[in-house]
């Protein structure tokens, strides 16, 4: 299967757009919109370096799971804490309690973790 039809070119695609939409909606100032794209661009990436390696990522779980062996490769790159951060915007889509430094700050994480995760694709 060429990458551009696989579940692997797929996640990437979704991890663009969301960074995307991220950027346009923290400039709308809809911090809790943009704490979910940032999520989802995070959950993406995720998934695309799974896929690289023939595994299905299906539930927050899995995904958190797969995040500590990619740690455990490269334990220098604090993907765990990223991650961790990610999570929580997750939850301020939600709750939409986190002040926009939070979330601002989120985006500089989330963008480390994607270009750290993409070299592995």
């Amino acid at each position: 299967m060429t990458l551009s039809g696989s579940k692997e070119a797929q996640y990437a695609r979704l991890n663009g757009k969301y960074l995307r939409d991220a950027e346009e909606l923290l400039r709308k100032k809809d911090y809790a919109q943009a704490s979910e794209k940032l999520w989802g661009a995070c959950a993406e990436v995720i998934k695309a370096v799974a896929a690289k390696r023939d595994k299905q990522l299906g539930t927050h779980r899995s995904i958190g799971e797969f995040v500590t062996t990619l740690h455990k490769e490269h334990p220098d790159w604090n993907l765990i804490d990223s991650f961790n951060f990610a999570n929580s915007l997750h939850v301020n889509f939600y709750e939409d309690h986190l002040p926009p430094e939070h979330v601002l700050r989120g985006e500089k994480i989330v963008k480390e973790f994607v270009k750290r995760l993409k070299s592995l694709l």
